[in-house]
């Protein structure tokens, strides 16, 4: 859609007063437009074929049909972003989640019982969100349609083809179980992503076979919704998945996860004494965790052993370290703006030489995989 244009919104909650509350929120921004209202998930199907909207903002648990039940014509049939309206709290952050890895764009949070008045204290928020996802790209997930094509279209600036040949594509399945390579690590992964990560992630994650070396994520996302997204990764991987605490050390076929609200860093003088610390650190460019925190911290320690890789997500979190990560020698990845739902970051980072080389979202585990050999 055109940036001059008002992005039209179709709002999906069973409480009039939520309906309401949203709308003088959405109203509040000369940028949008309240296109009408749905009261369930059936509603919400039958307005979207005959409003058009440009994003629709979703409730849970509604009656005839759940917010979770219309998401998949939602988005796989009609194609529209989705931005979900979430309890702050460990059943909603699951909820939230699944939602997440089914193709919904976004979320946003919803008050607490009787607790209507906290909605405007996060009006900013909500309006940023759903203008974003008005410039999103919708991502059929795999479940609820097919999965990501073998092959999608890369962006007009190519990655070196001879590096992306002898990059494998996803493999179909993972193996259920296998052995952890007990060496030191030499080497390492770090990702940085945020808006489209919960379902790209959870598309890839598992699909990555050992031996692979230590993997770190900066995963933009509230603190209860960090340790439940590993849990998840965790629980249909054959790495171990599992949000990051001070103390651990970096093993090969483990991915730590940052925790929300919480800073991401690798301490030590090696590869051998490396330590994860978690810090309460004021956030870094208004982000934290911080992909740039992350990035920076494992310089002095893996320097050229390093390959970073920026994925879907708005801002520019990540580019400052990428530059010197880049400059020091390491491997530097962005996924494409073809399969990514928001080519924010990545985009920066590809505009500014910080990324030597872009991938669809189905080269991720290779690339994975190829740093262990490489």
């Amino acid at each position: 859609m055109s940036d001059d244009r008002k992005v039209r919104v179709l709002i999906v909650d069973d409480s009039a007063i939520m309906r309401q509350l949203l709308a003088d929120i959405l109203r509040s921004s000369p940028h949008i437009e309240v296109a009408g209202y749905a009261r369930n998930g059936l509603e919400a199907m039958e307005k979207t074929r005959d409003l058009r909207p440009d994003v629709i903002t979703l409730d849970v648990e509604m009656p005839v049909m759940s917010g979770l039940e219309a998401l998949p014509g939602l988005v796989g049939i009609y194609h529209k972003p989705v931005v979900m309206v979430s309890s702050l709290t460990q059943e909603g952050a699951e909820t939230t989640l699944t939602a997440l890895e089914m193709g919904a764009v976004d979320f946003v949070p919803k008050p607490v019982a009787n607790q209507i008045s906290s909605m405007r204290s996060v009006a900013d928020e909500i309006v940023a969100k759903i203008l974003q996802a008005g410039k999103s790209q919708v991502q059929i997930s795999s479940a609820v349609s097919k999965p990501v094509p073998a092959h999608p279209q890369v962006s007009e600036k190519k990655a070196p083809e001879a590096f992306l040949s002898q990059v494998a594509e996803a493999p179909a399945k993972p193996p259920r179980e296998s052995s952890k390579s007990e060496k030191p690590p030499k080497n390492i992964v770090l990702i940085g992503i945020s808006t489209g990560g919960p379902q790209a992630l959870s598309e890839t994650i598992p699909l990555i076979r050992p031996p692979v070396p230590p993997i770190l994520i900066v995963q933009h996302m509230p603190s209860k919704f960090t340790g439940a997204f590993a849990d998840r990764l965790n629980r249909k991987s054959s790495l171990e998945v599992r949000e990051a605490v001070t103390g651990d050390r970096l093993k090969n076929d483990t991915v730590l996860i940052a925790p929300g609200g919480k800073h991401l860093r690798i301490a030590g003088k090696s590869p051998l004494t490396a330590r994860i610390e978690v810090t309460d650190d004021p956030p870094i460019s208004g982000h934290k965790p911080s992909v740039d925190c992350l990035f920076e911290s494992a310089l002095p320690v893996f320097g050229e052993s390093i390959t970073a890789i920026i994925m879907t997500g708005m801002g520019r979190d990540g580019v400052r370290g990428l530059l010197a990560i880049r400059a020091a020698g390491g491997a530097t990845f962005g996924q494409d703006e073809a399969t990514s739902t928001v080519y924010g970051m990545n985009k920066a980072a590809w505009l500014e030489g910080a990324v030597e080389t872009q991938f669809p979202l189905t080269k991720l585990p290779g690339i994975v995989a190829k740093s262990w050999r490489g």
